[in-house]
C-alpha cells in the first residue's frame, strides 16, 4: 500500500483509510475546473436528486484527531461575513442552468461545527438559502451538533427550520478521553444536550461514537456501548479512528518520532464488531459499515443513501466538495480566498473531475459496497452493466477469504468484510488509480 494509506491489517500509521468518493481526489486538478463550469452551464441531463451541502467550518476547538477544514479563531463578524459569502453563492448557483428551478431532496449542514454560529446566524442563513432554493420538498434536513453548543433556544430554531436528523458528535462518554483527544465538550453536557434534543423533539437523532480513541479500553467501550443503549437514538453512527497525514496526533507522530498513540486496526475493528453486536441484541439493524438504526423501516439517511447512488449535490463554503452532472469538483480551500472570489462575482471552483461513465459506475459500486450489499440489477438498469462479470476475480478472491457472498440478485458483505469494507475497496478501483494516495 502507498506511504500515505493507513496500514489497516495492524498498528495504526499516518494515512487516509476512509473512502469518501471515487475517483481518488488526488485525480483532481484546477485544469478541470473547466469541466465544472461546463456541467452547471448545461441543463439536467436526468433525474438524478439534488442534495445541497452547506459547510460551516468553525469550531470551539480543534480536535487532535480533526482532518476538516475548520477554524477556530473566527469572530461573531466574521463568521457572518462568512455565511453571507455562502449565500452568495448560492445566488450565483441558481442563476446557472443545472441548478435553476430544481428542488432539493436533502439538505445537510456539515462542519466544523453548524450548531456553533448563533441563533440569528442560522435564521438568516437558512431563510436566505430557502429563499434561493426552496426545499419544500426536501424529505431531509441533516444537521450536525457538538453537545457543548447546544441550547433549548438554539434546538427551538432548528427544529422550526425543519431538521428532520439531529446528529449528536459525542464520540465518547468518558471526561478524560474527551480531553485528552481535543474535544471541547464534556461527558457531563453530553447528557444535557441529548435530554434538551428529546425534549424539543426531532424525527431522528443520531449519536456518533469514535472507535478507537486516544486512552479507550475495553471498559470504557462497553461503557460507552451501554450508555448509547440506555439514551435510544434512532441512530448510532460508529467510525474507527484513522490518522490522516493533517491531524494533531499526525504532525506530533512525524516531529516525535513515536508510534501511534491510538488502537491497532485489529483492537479497532474488534471493538466496532462488538459495537454492532450490542446494539443489535439490543434491537438495531446494521444499515452500513458505520450505521445500526433502531427501526428500520423509519429511520433514513438521505444525503449517504442518494449520494452513494448518483445524486447530485451542491456544496456550498469553503473546500466543499460537489457532484454535478459526472463532475466532482472543490471549492477554494482557503476562507479568504473563498470570500474574495465570490465578493468578485466569481464561482469559487478550486479543482475538478469530469468522470467517464465507468468511472461514475465504479463510484456508485464502491460506495453502495459501503452499506454492506449491493443489487446486481441496479447496475444492469442504469450503466447495462453485470457488475458480477465485471468484478469476478475480485469478487471471488472476496469469497474465497470469508468476507462476502453472491447470489444472483446481490452482493453481500460478511460482517468481517463490513468491518474493513474501506480497506477492501481498493481492489475494485481502476489501476491507475489503486496506488494512488485519496
Amino acid at each position: 500500500m502507498p506511504e500515505t494509506t493507513a496500514k489497516s491489517n495492524d498498528q495504526t500509521s499516518i494515512g487516509s483509510y476512509f473512502v469518501s468518493n471515487y475517483p481518488p481526489y488526488s485525480f483532481w486538478s484546477a485544469e478541470q475546473v473547466r469541466e465544472a463550469e461546463a456541467a452547471l452551464d448545461r441543463p439536467p441531463a436526468n433525474e438524478a436528486p439534488l442534495g445541497v451541502y452547506l459547510h460551516i467550518p468553525f469550531c470551539r476547538k480543534r480536535c487532535r484527531f480533526c482532518y476538516f477544514k475548520v477554524y477556530t479563531d473566527k469572530k461573531a463578524d466574521e463568521i457572518g461575513g462568512y455565511l453571507d459569502s455562502v449565500i452568495e453563492e448560492l445566488r450565483l448557483l441558481v442563476a446557472k442552468p443545472a441548478v435553476q428551478g430544481r428542488r432539493p431532496k436533502f439538505i445537510y449542514f456539515g462542519g466544523g461545527t453548524p450548531s456553533y454560529i448563533s441563533t440569528t446566524q442560522l435564521r438568516h442563513l437558512t431563510d436566505s438559502v430557502r429563499a434561493l432554493l426552496p426545499w419544500d420538498r426536501a424529505e431531509e434536513v441533516a444537521f450536525e451538533c457538538e453537545p457543548g453548543t447546544i441550547t433549548r433556544h438554539k434546538l427551538e430554531v432548528l427544529r422550526d427550520i425543519g431538521v428532520t436528523r439531529l446528529s449528536l458528535g459525542v464520540e465518547n462518554f468518558n471526561q478524560e478521553i474527551l480531553e485528552v483527544n481535543g474535544r471541547a465538550h464534556g461527558a457531563a453536557e453530553i447528557d444535557r444536550a441529548y435530554g434538551l434534543a428529546r425534549e424539543v423533539g426531532f424525527p431522528q437523532i443520531n449519536i456518533d461514537l469514535i472507535s478507537g480513541m486516544i486512552g479507550e479500553t475495553d471498559e470504557n467501550w462497553r461503557d460507552c456501548l451501554e450508555k448509547t443503549v440506555a439514551m435510544a437514538p434512532e441512530s448510532v453512527t460508529i467510525y474507527q479512528m484513522e490518522l490522516p497525514p493533517n491531524t494533531v496526533i499526525s504532525k506530533e507522530m512525524r516531529i516525535g518520532g513515536k508510534p501511534a498513540p491510538v488502537a491497532h486496526w485489529t483492537t479497532k475493528r474488534r471493538w466496532h464488531r462488538e459495537a454492532f453486536e450490542h446494539l443489535e441484541t439490543a434491537g438495531y439493524t446494521i444499515t452500513s459499515g458505520y450505521t445500526a438504526v433502531r427501526d428500520a423501516d423509519k429511520a433514513q439517511f438521505l444525503y449517504r443513501d442518494l449520494l452513494w447512488s448518483g445524486a447530485d449535490m451542491l456544496g456550498l463554503g469553503v473546500a466543499s466538495f460537489s457532484h454535478m452532472q459526472g463532475v466532482h469538483y472543490q471549492n477554494e480551500t482557503r476562507i479568504e480566498t473563498y470570500q474574495q472570489r465570490i465578493a468578485e462575482g466569481e464561482l469559487p471552483l478550486y479543482r475538478g473531475l469530469r468522470t467517464t461513465a465507468e468511472e461514475r459506475m465504479l463510484r456508485e459500486f464502491i460506495l453502495q459496497m459501503k452499506k454492506g450489499r449491493v443489487d446486481k440489477r441496479h447496475f444492469v438498469n442504469k450503466y447495462d452493466a453485470d457488475v458480477q462479470q465485471r468484478f469476478e476475480p475480485q469478487l471471488a478472491q472476496l469469497e474465497g477469504e470469508g468476507l462476502l457472498h453472491t447470489d444472483a440478485d446481490r452482493i453481500a458483505l460478511t460482517r468481517d468484510g463490513l468491518l474493513r469494507v474501506d480497506e477492501l475497496l481498493h481492489r475494485f478501483f481502476l489501476p491507475e488509480h489503486r496506488a494512488a494516495a485519496a
